[in-house]
């Protein structure tokens, strides 16, 4: 795997944030904050070479990486990267959320672009990397498999039956990344549903744990590097994050979940993403 420059990735980073920012402005659409947090960690996914993915169908692209984005509001972060790294076409973003539009405003599935689910009712995606993982085991295949989980989802009974089933099975091909951003839907986290102590809870689930800044690229590519963290044993990243990280504005508050930004405040958060470079 290349190494990275943290030169290239903040040039790729803030690419990312200012499509979000200003397709998301656009469109009118919501969830800004969720899409911000998310930024380094599919700029490291895809731009750092930890997922193996060939945009061709046949036989290389059977054994592409799945990336299972299961907080499926967060989807102008996938197609905002995807676009960046050259798997989707831009024609795409320009019609999101329209009527007919490719790209709905929670995700929709067209693998050989890089969307392997629709997701966006909270606790499917686990489940859903879950069987594709034990699928490729079954199958012998070398492809992993990657999901990442909001926090707020972590409230769901269906995401601990699958993180449970996912150590019985021994299921090292399978990788979550939980985007630890403090803020759900309806308020901080600890107030609303606390997971604390949260990385303990995995870990006597036999899962093996690492945990890191989520904004730090060259820790996250350090520990996605690494995976599995442990032969036999699934994986949890779990990246501590800022809810619309690189707007000051936006940054640590509820409001941009469900906010959109007027033209001057779209201005500022332009200016914003390009001073961080």
């Amino acid at each position: 795997m290349k190494r990275r420059s943290l030169k290239f990735y903040k040039k790729e980073a803030a690419a990312i944030r200012k499509k979000i920012l200003i397709v998301s402005h656009r469109a009118k659409t919501p969830h800004i904050g969720s899409c911000l947090s998310l930024v380094e960690i599919l700029t490291v996914l895809y731009f750092g070479g930890i997922l193996k993915f060939l945009a061709k169908r046949g036989t290389g692209f059977e054994k592409r990486d799945r990336l299972i984005l299961s907080k499926g509001h967060g989807s102008l972060a996938l197609y905002s990267a995807l676009t960046e790294y050259g798997l989707l076409p831009p024609r795409f973003l320009n019609e999101y959320t329209k009527n007919g539009s490719f790209l709905p405003a929670h995700l929709t599935y067209k693998p050989s672009f890089g969307l392997e689910a629709a997701t966006g009712s909270l606790g499917h995606g686990l489940p859903l990397a879950l069987g594709m993982a034990l699928a490729a085991k079954y199958d012998k295949k070398s492809h992993r498999v990657f999901a990442i989980l909001s926090d707020g989802e972590c409230d769901e009974g269906s995401t601990w039956e699958a993180v449970l089933a996912a150590a019985q099975w021994g299921l090292d091909n399978l990788t979550v990344i939980v985007d630890y951003n403090k803020i759900q839907s309806f308020g901080r986290v600890k107030d609303v549903m606390d997971l604390e102590p949260f990385a303990k809870k995995w870990e006597s689930f036999r899962w093996s744990v690492k945990e890191v800044d989520g904004h730090d690229v060259a820790a996250l590519e350090k520990a996605l590097s690494t995976i599995p963290f442990r032969k036999g044993h699934p994986s949890v990243l779990i990246t501590h994050t800022v809810k619309g990280k690189g707007v000051s504005f936006m940054e640590d508050t509820i409001d941009w979940h469900y906010k959109n930004p007027t033209d001057d405040l779209l201005e500022q958060a332009i200016k914003e993403v390009n001073a961080s470079l």
